[in-house]
């Protein structure tokens, strides 16, 4: 007897010590989260490198179709390396032939295929290369019109045999790989509305990390419009289950200030300083260990070397910037993939275009920032601004 099953695989995990299963749990805790809304009842568990989901009750089997849809959901969990969507059976080679023309069979159109069995229980009587010329033997049979490729096929039939089953799959996806959201701790990602940031903070997911969203928009003085986006961007991002919370700040009032206590060049740099100060007692607050930006390096003039020195200086926590050595058409490729791109690319003004100088610093000097910045009343500042924070929990 043969029962839908999904396949998870994954790499990185595998190469973890004496923590490999602390890792493993928190994968499947991250597989039980995004399946928990789905109203049907899931059972998911580990087997030897592999965790199995497969409906909780044999009469709500999984058909093909809904198979697929979960094959695609779960590829977009960090962690997971490849999904796969398949059929459960016994050590058996009959049962294996019989699940082996079954999933041949749901794939819509091809000419070409191939076979390709791995024994990890080497009690299974047939060895690797057995099993494929009797599984191959028996699907040629069965699809006339059909023929055996080895390199390049259109179709590869996979056959596991762990330990005391057989697992039999061609519908398999490459997944986002990475780490499982949640094992790295909490970081806190400056967040705009545009492309780089919603990328940034994807990536450290990808990493593992659980990440809070910062927000600056420029009210009062322009539309709050940017926060908007922003929420449609935490949307897309919501699928991997690692953004936790979102933090809006009015930013637009101090920029005004800002703009006519110091020289127009340095502006940006002064935002930016803010910005960050900001946030470092936000992350303190809510439990961030570092701060993360969508930097590029020499993308724009605030992101030069000597203007992120100047801007890192004012803060003790690490600060991140996943994307620094990539460039623009890479984070937009990205952008497309997660499917941010097209929030992104919306028009809307926000805090990055209020005040902007005409000829912006590129090469800023630490003393002269220093120098300035200690003039201003930054902790009254930043202890109006932690009053009037919006937070939203997801």
């Amino acid at each position: 007897m043969s029962r839908p099953v999904i396949l998870v695989h994954y790499h990185e995990l595998g190469l973890k010590g004496h923590n490999r299963s602390t890792f493993e749990r928190r994968l499947i805790r991250n597989i039980q989260a995004a399946l928990a809304t789905d109203g049907r009842a899931y059972k998911v568990s580990k087997t030897s490198g592999r965790i199995l989901v497969d409906s909780a009750t044999h009469a709500e089997d999984l058909d093909a179709s809904e198979g697929l849809a979960l094959v695609k959901r779960l590829a977009q969990l960090p962690g997971i390396a490849r999904v796969s969507c398949g059929l459960r059976v016994s050590k058996d080679l009959e049962a294996i032939k019989q699940a082996a023309e079954r999933v041949l069979g749901q794939v819509d159109t091809f000419d070409s295929f191939k076979v390709d069995a791995r024994r990890a229980n080497t009690n299974f009587p047939l060895d690797s290369m057995a099993l494929n010329r009797e599984v191959g033997a028996h699907l040629v049979q069965c699809f006339a019109d059909k023929h055996v490729q080895m390199k390049a096929p259109d179709v590869r039939v996979r056959v596991e045999i762990i330990k005391n089953e057989a697992f039999v799959y061609s519908i398999s996806i490459r997944a986002v790989g990475g780490l499982p959201t949640g094992s790295s701790g909490t970081v806190l990602c400056l967040l705009s509305s545009g492309l780089d940031s919603p990328v940034a903070a994807w990536q450290m997911m990808r990493r593992g990390a659980q990440v809070i969203g910062l927000h600056f928009s420029g009210a009062p003085e322009s539309p709050d419009s940017s926060s908007l986006l922003v929420r449609q961007l935490a949307q897309k991002l919501a699928v991997t289950g690692g953004l936790r919370k979102l933090v809006f700040v009015h930013f637009g009032g101090y920029q005004r200030t800002l703009s006519l206590a110091i020289p127009e060049s340095l502006r940006i740099i002064f935002y930016r300083r803010l910005m960050f100060k900001v946030a470092e007692q936000v992350a303190t607050a809510l439990g961030a260990k570092a701060l993360v930006t969508g930097e590029s390096l020499g993308q724009v003039a605030s992101q030069t070397l000597d203007n992120i020195v100047a801007v890192d200086a004012v803060v003790s926590l690490p600060v991140f910037r996943p994307l620094i050595g990539t460039d623009k058409q890479e984070i937009i490729d990205r952008a497309r993939e997660l499917g941010t791109y097209a929030v992104s690319s919306q028009t809307t003004d926000d805090c990055c275009t209020l005040f902007m100088p005409r000829n912006p610093e590129t090469h800023a000097r630490l003393d002269d920032v220093e120098s300035l910045w200690a003039r201003l009343p930054i902790s009254v500042w930043v202890d109006e601004i932690k009053e009037k924070l919006i937070i939203e929990e997801l």
